[in-house]
């Protein structure tokens, strides 16, 4: 193998519940106003127009139970979602397979700097600079279908500091997790590292330091993060 001229950067892995094995992050998609009362929150007609994309990095992803609060910004949100992590991929799979590359489900935040993300849209600019900052998806462990299936319902929310802020059910996702994977892979070739965060329930809201951050799934637990 030939030198490196830089030091390589790490992998990133995310746990797996219940074994002492990682999974590693290729790349990480997430789709945009998925559930309809969101999407009505953020000012947009709640149609089942085609979804959309956005991506974080991978060393965005961060299981460590604590999200520093960003620079730059004063206006930080939380959204709640369902992290679907890929084992196997391809191009224009089909959604009657698309379940066939899964290999579990876990509890992420996309946490955003509104108002950047804000300036952004109304300058017709990318969004990264309000998505896709240091530690902004702080995640839980990766539950292997294995042992949960694959969750197409059940309650989903998000509580500050025991105050309920999101509240929903996977059922009310306009594009179901089998068909996300068959339209992104229309679009990208995917594969085995690959991450999906599923959209969020409308009640999205500011954060700020000090702030502690419950996360529930049905049959994925609970994800705690505290703003520092």
């Amino acid at each position: 193998m030939p030198p490196y001229v830089i030091e390589p950067p790490a992998l990133v892995t995310l746990p797996v519940a219940g074994t002492e094995a990682r999974f590693p992050v290729r790349r990480v998609y997430c789709i945009g106003r998925n559930y309809a009362a969101h999407a009505i929150e953020m000012g947009h007609d709640p149609d089942r127009d085609p979804p959309f994309f956005f991506q974080k990095n991978p060393d965005n992803l961060d299981p460590s139970g604590e999200f520093p609060y960003p620079p730059r910004s004063t206006d930080v949100h939380h959204e709640a979602e369902m992290l679907i992590a890929l084992k196997s991929g391809g191009s224009d799979i089909a959604v009657g397979n698309a379940l066939e590359h899964v290999f579990g489900y876990g509890l992420s935040l996309d946490m955003t700097r509104r108002d950047l993300q804000g300036t952004a849209k109304k300058m017709g600019r990318p969004w990264e600079i309000g998505k896709a900052f240091e530690r902004s998806a702080p995640c839980g462990p990766v539950h292997p279908v294995t042992d949960v299936g694959h969750p197409d319902h059940g309650r989903i929310a998000l509580s500050v500091n025991g105050d309920l802020r999101q509240e929903g059910d996977l059922n009310q996702m306009i594009w179901k997790v089998p068909e996300m994977i068959s339209y992104l892979s229309e679009y990208f070739t995917l594969a085995a590292g690959d991450i999906i965060l599923s959209g969020t329930p409308a009640g999205v809201g500011p954060v700020a330091k000090g702030d502690v951050l419950e996360m529930s799934i049905a049959s994925l637990g609970d994800l705690t993060v505290r703003v520092v």
